[in-house]
């Protein structure tokens, strides 16, 4: 499972023209998801990223998570992240996990994340829509996690 991190101090997702998710200070994460994946890289992908110190303290300073700061995410499923550019000029996407595979895994770490940091806490795309996401990447930061590859 990839994640692409981005600290927001804004971020909001649309389908259709409706707003689906929005949130203020906080995280947009765009999570890949491959057949191979499984819980443990969910809990390993979840403690990790809610502890992530990329927030700054009052010396300014990335010194603090989102849990530290109280902010909020939005989660939202990529099939994209797990492109294979290696041949030709067209990426494959035979490495993503197909929906009857991603959509529990895509759930459990919704689940996850809300555990960690409240129902409340935690907004989604929807899973395969077309989607317009919006977002201030605040730094810009933006951090990649990938459980196959824990030092990526």
């Amino acid at each position: 499972m990839r994640l692409v991190i981005q600290r927001v101090s804004s971020a909001s997702v649309e389908v259709e023209d409706f707003v689906v998710a929005e949130i203020e200070k906080g995280l947009l994460i765009l999570a890949g998801i491959e057949e191979a994946d499984t819980k443990e890289d969910i809990d390993w992908l979840v403690k990790k990223t809610t502890q992530l110190r990329i927030f700054n303290d009052a010396e300014d300073v990335m010194n603090l998570s989102i849990q530290d700061i109280g902010g909020k995410i939005i989660l939202v499923s990529q099939f994209t992240l797990h492109a294979s550019t290696k041949k030709g000029n067209r990426p494959s996407y035979i490495r993503a996990a197909a929906p009857e595979t991603a959509i529990p895994l895509y759930e459990d770490l919704i689940d996850e994340f809300r555990k960690v940091l409240g129902n409340k806490k935690v907004e989604t795309g929807i899973f395969g829509a077309d989607m317009q996401v919006y977002l201030v990447n605040d730094g810009p930061v933006t951090i990649i996690l990938d459980s196959k590859n824990k030092e990526f």
